[in-house]
């Protein structure tokens, strides 16, 4: 796992991940699992379009996470 992916939830994350935080930790695991810091041209659509995907997911698993002793950790929005 890349190391500079941070857990998004509480209590390793006191507050709830912002948009940004959640878009780094995408583009982090995108860049890793591609091998590539930052795509040539004629891969920055595909590239691009796996961190907003990636960015949703986590988004919706944030959203649906239930850490013992309290409800959900965010809310869909």
């Amino acid at each position: 796992m890349c190391r500079s992916i941070k857990t998004l939830r509480p209590p390793a994350l006191p507050e709830e991940a912002t948009q940004e935080e959640i878009r780094a930790a995408a583009l982090q695991f995108v860049r890793k699992v591609s091998g590539f810091r930052a795509p040539a041209a004629h891969n920055r659509e595909v590239f691009d379009h796996a961190v907003e995907a990636i960015a949703a997911a986590t988004e919706e698993l944030l959203a649906g996470l239930e850490v013992r002793g309290q409800a959900a950790v965010r809310k869909a929005g």
